[in-house]
């Protein structure tokens, strides 16, 4: 593959100074340094093309045969360069060792190629919990339960057995790296890496403590109390500072982050901030209105029903929803109407619905004020006409 234009590297012009360059490249190592991405698997690849465009446009006569002659001539390979020792030896004149961690600490300050002895945050926990509709729309303080690693009450968190301390690690001095030097056709390489007796920490645990085993951290349970804002929704997140596991070397401890899911409810169905309900009525309430109790996430309210409702007319409860998690007030309910018709009737119920139905919907024109007016028609077959055109029992 290709290698890119070095300048595109960087992102700066053929023109740019060296401080542009510097500056464009303590930019872009900061962006893709290892240590900053340990989830990247291309950060480390991008962080070496940086260094390599770096390497080569901070030195004047390299960036010359650069810009003559490509990258043969910036590799020392183009006609009369003579071979200057390509790469490796730009790192070591430019006094950084040819180490991803050299070069990031001679710009940025701090040890490189590893986390070494500084102290690190904790881990972060996570915690799935279910609330109600009710829970939701009042807020609500929940107990939970996690299981992380604390600080050893016994030794303190130093990993040493009480009376003892940790010791100097004789290989990197207390520092937590070492340095490694590779030699190449092209020079000497140095990386440094966390050091493989102390794994980093600087020191050795010579009498481990007997309730942690040398770690300085032990697993508990703990139950800690939330406060669940109203309003939440499925997906909401809440960030707890400070409850996730302790850190190392003295580093602050991580945050508990509380996900959220709303439980079904067998009445109530969420839309946004609203919410939408059913509420069933008879035919003839819905013919003649009425005022019904509907069902709320907080209690019964009154609904009025006009006469002559059809199903599936939708009414609005204001301010009966969901309160607003980023904003003000609250959502509204939103009820559907649904007109119920029998299917059991007495003989007596039936020979007065047909009553009606004949004085409603099939009495002659003139007799019924709903179709007055036109004397060649007969008013249209209703509800009850279609209910009751059939054989009786």
């Amino acid at each position: 593959m290709d290698k890119r234009d070095y300048y595109e590297v960087l992102g700066v012009s053929k023109t740019a100074t060296d401080e542009e360059i510097k500056k464009a490249y303590k930019k872009m190592a900061k962006q893709y340094h290892p240590d900053l991405n340990p989830d990247s698997k291309t950060a480390e690849e991008k962080f070496k093309e940086v260094n390599e465009a770096y390497e080569v446009l901070s030195d004047p006569q390299k960036r010359a045969g650069y810009d003559q002659f490509g990258h043969a001539g910036a590799n020392g390979t183009g006609p009369d360069f003579g071979g200057f020792g390509g790469f490796g030896g730009g790192f070591n004149g430019a006094d950084f060792g040819g180490g991803f961690g050299d070069i990031f600490e001679a710009f940025f300050g701090g040890g490189g190629g590893g986390k070494g002895n500084r102290p690190q945050k904790g881990n972060d926990l996570r915690v799935d919990i279910q609330v109600s509709f009710e829970e939701a729309v009042a807020g609500i303080k929940k107990e939970i339960t996690v299981e992380r690693y604390e600080k050893c009450d016994t030794c303190d968190g130093s990993g040493a057995e009480p009376g003892t301390q940790p010791a100097k690690c004789t290989q990197c001095g207390g520092s937590g790296k070492v340095r490694m030097t590779q030699s190449t056709p092209f020079g000497q390489f140095q990386t440094v890496k966390s050091c493989p007796r102390c794994q980093g920490k600087g020191v050795i645990v010579e009498k481990p403590c007997k309730s942690c085993h040398g770690s300085g951290k032990v697993k508990r349970k703990k139950n800690i109390v939330v406060q669940i804002p109203a309003g939440v929704d499925t997906g909401s997140r809440m960030r707890v500072a400070g409850e996730g596991e302790v850190g190392t070397l003295g580093g602050p401890s991580g945050d508990l982050y509380v996900y959220i899911s709303l439980a079904p409810h067998k009445i109530f169905q969420r839309k946004n901030d609203d919410v939408v309900c059913e509420h069933s009525i008879s035919f003839v309430q819905a013919a003649l209105g009425c005022d019904i109790q509907v069902p709320t996430l907080e209690g019964q309210v009154k609904l009025t029903i006009p006469a002559g409702t059809q199903g599936g007319t939708t009414f609005r409860v204001r301010g009966k929803g969901f309160p607003r998690l980023r904003g003000y007030g609250r959502g509204d309910q939103h009820v559907k109407i649904k007109v119920v018709t029998p299917t059991r009737l007495t003989k007596e119920q039936k020979e007065m619905l047909k009553a009606f139905a004949a004085s409603y919907d099939g009495a002659p024109v003139g007799e019924n004020p709903a179709t007055d007016g036109d004397k060649d028609d007969k008013a249209p077959k209703g509800f009850f006409n279609k209910v009751f055109n059939r054989d009786d029992d």
